[in-house]
């Protein structure tokens, strides 16, 4: 089977954290798209803790803010590697950032741009 050396980028936040007035999710993948990153997609969570040590839930009993949201980016490790710094910078210490190789075994999307 051929497959394509990559990386997988992964930030965890919440879906209440804002850059300025904006959703911070959608800071990020637009963040993403600009720089050329092959896709991303935001994952929604139902319950979930962070460094607060604090359980954020969706019951409808415990209606909950600040509940887990999942960004997943993959992309060349140079090109992820590349975004990392300026992930970090718009994240301003909140969250959690992850890099790992994957390989890729579908088709590799071609080049933006």
């Amino acid at each position: 089977m051929e497959y394509t050396e990559a990386s997988k980028l992964t930030i965890y936040i919440a879906d209440d954290d804002r850059h300025g007035r904006t959703s911070l999710s959608r800071c990020v993948v637009k963040l993403l798209l600009e720089e050329g990153i092959w896709g991303a997609s935001v994952l929604h969570g139902t319950e979930g803790y962070g460094s607060d040590k604090q359980i954020h839930t969706a019951r409808i009993l415990d209606l909950s803010g600040h509940l887990p949201v999942l960004i997943a980016a993959v992309d060349l490790k140079e090109k992820i590697e590349d975004v990392v710094p300026k992930v970090n910078e718009m994240l301003e210490g909140r969250g959690l950032v992850t890099v790992e190789g994957v390989k890729i075994v579908s088709p590799v999307p071609s080049p933006i741009g």
